[in-house]
């Protein structure tokens, strides 16, 4: 747990910090709560496994999710025929 790796320097954050509450995954970087938490307390092999576990999780969440229209959606602007382009 001492590899003199620089804790940031690895560091799959984009500062777009938001969880999904559902899933317990950022939405930014795709890691759990409890991964963030302790990402600087893993060694470097530990990162590396969170790392490669990442680009799965966020395609499984890009995949998942729908998007309701937002603040149109909300006014009733949109109209039934949404994806209709």
């Amino acid at each position: 747990m001492n590899d003199q790796v620089s804790p940031r320097a690895d560091s799959p954050c984009i500062k777009i910090c938001v969880v999904d509450p559902e899933t317990d995954l950022c939405i930014g970087c795709g890691r759990k709560t409890a991964e963030i938490a302790g990402w600087l307390r893993m060694d470097a092999s530990e990162r590396a496994g969170v790392l490669e576990l990442l680009p799965d999780r966020l395609a499984t969440m890009t995949r998942r999710k729908r998007r309701k229209g937002g603040a149109r959606a909300k006014r009733g602007e949109l109209k039934d025929d949404i994806c209709a382009g």
